[in-house]
């Protein structure tokens, strides 16, 4: 669906909604989203606009870029609105996955232009965004193993969401500059009248629960082991984030169970083991020659756009059947990889606790942030009332101050637990139309049954 793709007719509707894809992404991955969306909010009442210049391999030009290319398209669309007698007075955005910190980023240069003091911003929902980066919580020499190579497999997106970046001419990564609570990115967010995000709580290959949602504790590690509330109406999929998980009994397992368990799980290894030793050298050899290609593309772009001479037309950037194929293969490798790492958790005497913000320690996890309150409830409470105990992460400092800036602005924190498909970070928003990726369907449900028109 494209409102460029013709001149719109004069409709009744003044509410603008825009959608923006992750990396390796391109508007045919939202589609589910844009359909329900016009199912329930037909042509008259809502107009959509699904951004559409940062396709395939020009979501490795970063947040800047990518945040550059939003803003433009968003306002270029509202001009075309306003020429066929369509005035916007409401807007707003959608982020999947990376699409989510573009979307930030178009949000606060729109601020800066003084947009929202013409247009109303009322709804900002990510899914599956990766607010924090994509950074493992690893401590010691760890950190400069898998967090330093990713970093410098996905050219500028790649510095940006491993927080190995320096913004412009300031020392800090842009993920902290878009935290900043002084800066336009936050001041723009903050105008929205409502703010939410739906976080994978297992199975996300590319974003884990920690960054999406916005927390400094994971609560769903093992699954398996807590017992899980679910918002009713939305069971099963939508957890209920107000509640605390509870311990669940371990059933004891007689020496024949014990045996069988035993024996699938090696037989369910013999598989795993044999693509780590065959297939894993070819594909990483691929990953990497792709992902070199794809950063010397990438900065010649940069370059071009830098220079004011990259324009709008990105036919002649477009990649072959071949490549778009590739770049798939390229997805489920880097994903594998990233799903790899074990995430660590900061001692109770450590003095990076000791020095985190206050905030930090709170849990973002299981009740609602409003905008302008920070009193979310103490990990010390929900370790009370649960009986469980919630270790903090290996975060960075950066990290520690975007959890406390992002919470004090406030966001409705929705966990999603798909369990159908292992491939969560697609099926959380329905990529594809097939009967595994169904429980999307009851995320975008709420998402739509929450959405003020």
């Amino acid at each position: 669906m494209d409102v460029n793709s013709a001149v719109p007719a004069p409709t009744a509707s003044d509410h603008l909604c825009v959608l923006v894809h992750g990396l390796w992404g391109n508007p045919q991955h939202l589609w589910f989203l844009t359909a329900s969306l016009r199912e329930k909010y037909p042509e008259g009442r809502l107009h959509i606009l699904v951004a559409k210049r940062n396709s395939g391999s020009f979501t490795y030009d970063g947040i800047e870029l990518g945040g550059e290319r939003v803003a433009s398209e968003i306002e270029e669309t509202l001009e075309e609105l306003a020429r066929s007698g369509n005035e916007i007075k409401k807007l707003s955005v959608i982020g999947y996955s990376l699409g989510g910190l573009v979307s930030r980023y178009a949000i606060g240069l729109l601020f800066q232009k003084g947009l929202f003091e013409k247009i109303q911003p009322v709804n900002f929902t990510t899914f599956a965004t990766p607010h924090l980066g994509v950074r493992t919580p690893l401590r010691g020499y760890h950190n400069h193993v898998w967090n330093v190579l990713g970093a410098r497999t996905l050219s500028a997106s790649g510095t940006q969401l491993f927080t190995v970046d320096r913004f412009r001419d300031t020392t800090r990564p842009i993920l902290a500059v878009l935290a900043d609570p002084g800066s336009v990115f936050i001041r723009g967010l903050a105008l929205f009248q409502h703010r939410s995000l739906y976080a994978n709580i297992t199975g996300d290959r590319s974003v884990v629960y920690y960054t999406a949602a916005i927390s400094s504790i994971d609560p769903y590690v093992d699954p398996e082991t807590v017992s899980i509330t679910y918002i009713p109406g939305y069971e099963d999929v939508i957890v209920d984030a107000d509640k605390p998980v509870t311990p669940k009994a371990k059933p004891e397992l007689g020496l024949t169970q014990r045996f069988t368990s035993s024996l699938a799980t090696g037989l369910y290894r013999v598989p795993i083991v044999a693509f780590l030793i065959v297939f894993i050298p070819i594909g990483s050899t691929i990953f990497l020659l792709n992902s070199a290609v794809q950063s010397v593309r990438s900065r010649q772009r940069i370059q071009l756009h830098e220079q004011g001479k990259a324009g709008i037309d990105i036919a002649r950037y477009r990649t072959s059947d071949m490549i778009n194929s590739m770049r798939q293969e390229v997805e489920d490798i880097f994903e594998n990889v990233n799903n790899s790492q074990s995430q660590e958790y900061l001692p109770a005497d450590s003095e990076e606790l000791a020095l985190a913000p206050t905030n930090s320690r709170r849990s973002a996890n299981f009740a609602h942030a409003t905008s302008g309150t920070s009193e979310i409830g103490c990990i010390e409470e929900l370790k009370e009332e649960s009986g469980l105990d919630f270790p903090t992460l290996a975060l960075t400092p950066d990290q520690f101050a975007m959890i406390d800036a992002l919470d004090n602005v406030g966001f409705k924190k929705y966990p999603v637990f798909i369990h159908k498909h292992r491939h969560t970070h697609a099926a959380i928003v329905r990529r594809m139309d097939k009967p595994a990726f169904d429980e999307g369907k009851i995320v975008a449900r709420h998402w739509l049954d929450n959405f003020v028109l």
